[in-house]
């Protein structure tokens, strides 16, 4: 029981990592999914490496996403020095809506399948279970099939309990 509430947490850490280095006061759940990405060894890093995210992978899929929302919007990243804020390391990101809502989802994939501890794979689903905002949007400029790649997700968890 350890090892899953473990895993849980270091994600959660780097997930607050993602966020400071990207100079965010917010974690985010794209957060959550480069987290998990770099969580080597992991069934659901294994997942999302098996449709070509590494973390680098998925960083560049939301910068994608980031050029391709201003450019809805007319406008264009090489016309401006949109740089990330400045990285405070003193202060803590705060947990946004978007993460939060994966830890929900995430609880409602648990409940659903009866296990009875929270791991990344859960997040994982968390994370692909959304039907709006950033990650999605950036799985798509990025060709992955999120419908795909969560039933990969989901026989990787009934994989595990084997």
């Amino acid at each position: 029981m350890f090892k899953s509430h473990q895993e849980v947490r270091v994600i959660a850490e780097r997930a607050r990592e993602e966020a400071r280095a990207a100079g965010s006061p917010t974690l985010e759940a794209e957060h959550i999914l480069l987290a998990i990405a770099s969580d080597q060894g992991t069934p659901a890093q294994q997942v999302l490496a098996s449709a070509g995210l590494d973390h680098e992978a998925i960083g560049e899929a939301l910068e994608a996403e980031f050029a391709d929302s201003l450019m809805g919007v007319g406008v264009s990243l090489s016309a401006f020095d949109l740089r990330h804020p400045a990285n405070n390391p003193t202060r803590t990101p705060r947990w946004s809506q978007s993460a939060k809502l994966v830890f929900q989802r995430s609880a409602e994939v648990l409940a659903a399948n009866r296990d009875r501890r929270l791991e990344a794979t859960h997040l994982l689903l968390g994370v692909l279970r959304a039907q709006i905002g950033t990650v999605p949007r950036a799985l798509e400029l990025a060709g992955v099939a999120r419908a795909a790649l969560a039933a990969e997700a989901q026989q990787a968890l009934h994989a595990s309990r084997v």
